[in-house]
C-alpha cells in the first residue's frame, strides 16, 4: 500500500519510514503538511499519517483540506499532544485514529493494518 507521511521530526520520520518499508509499504515522506499536500496528487496514497504540530501547515489543516476535498482514505494522527481537545479536534475533522508519541511499533503496525483493511472493505 502507498502511505503518505507528514512528520517534521527527522528521527521519528526515519523510524516510521523504516517500519513501514519493512512491512512492504511504499512511502512518500514529507517534513511538513504543505509538502504532503503538494505530493498527494501525483503519489495518490492509500493512507495518510500525520503529526499535528509542523511548520507552515499543521496536521489539523491537512486533515481538514483532505476531507473537504472529498478524499476518503484513512488518516492516522501521531502526536506528542495528547490533550483531549486536540484528539477530539483531529477526530472531528476526519482523522480515523490517533496515537500519542512515543508509541509502541507493534501497536502502530496493527493500527495501520486495521485502517487499511477497513479501507479495502469500503
Amino acid at each position: 500500500m502507498k502511505i503518505l507521511i507528514a512528520e517534521d521530526d527527522e528521527v521519528m520520520l526515519t523510524l516510521i519510514k523504516h517500519q513501514l518499508t519493512k512491512e512492504g509499504h511504499i512511502i512518500n515522506a514529507n517534513s511538513d503538511a504543505r509538502k504532503a499536500l503538494q505530493s498527494m496528487e501525483t503519489f495518490k496514497p492509500d493512507m495518510i499519517i500525520t503529526d499535528i504540530v509542523m511548520p507552515f501547515t499543521s496536521g489539523l489543516e491537512l486533515i481538514g483540506i483532505v476531507r473537504s476535498s472529498g478524499i476518503k482514505i484513512p488518516i492516522l494522527v501521531l502526536s506528542a499532544m495528547d490533550e483531549e481537545a486536540t484528539v477530539l479536534e483531529a477526530l472531528s475533522l476526519g482523522a480515523d485514529d490517533f496515537i500519542t508519541k512515543p508509541f509502541n511499533t507493534s501497536e502502530f503496525s496493527m493500527r495501520i493494518k486495521r485502517l487499511l483493511r477497513q479501507k479495502e472493505k469500503k
